[in-house]
């Protein structure tokens, strides 16, 4: 069973900093892509970036330049630091993980609880 644990959410100042971390369980046979997808009130779940086993990395257009994503493969972790951070990136965030869990397995999404992220005065 794949679960993925989060941390690093909270409430910050338009400007300020966070940091977003989130762990996966051990023994996947396989990962593929580890990322951050966020969802704010009334808004569809979108993608904030994604990271291959490869070190490749893919960002949504409003957040290059002030998140970077990283990951730690040995440890099934990726991290998410935000900065410049403003009021429109207020949202629950959400790791993903896309894996194989077990030898012979399909591919599958898997999703944390959410971390919520507030950005306000």
């Amino acid at each position: 069973q794949v679960r993925l644990a989060e941390s690093g959410g909270g409430l910050v100042q338009p400007g300020g900093s966070l940091r977003l971390s989130c762990a996966a369980s051990e023994n996947i046979f396989s990962i593929i892509t580890m990322g951050w997808y966020r969802q704010a009130p009334g808004k569809q779940r979108e993608l904030v970036a994604y990271i291959t086993s490869g070190g490749n990395t893919n960002y949504a257009d409003s957040v290059k330049g002030r998140f970077t994503i990283s990951r730690v493969n040995a440890e099934n972790a990726v991290y998410l630091e935000m900065n410049s951070l403003k009021p429109e990136d207020t949202a629950v965030y959400y790791c993903n993980t896309r894996a194989v869990a077990a030898p012979g397995d399909y591919e599958s999404d898997y999703w944390g609880q959410g971390t919520q992220v507030t950005v306000s005065s």
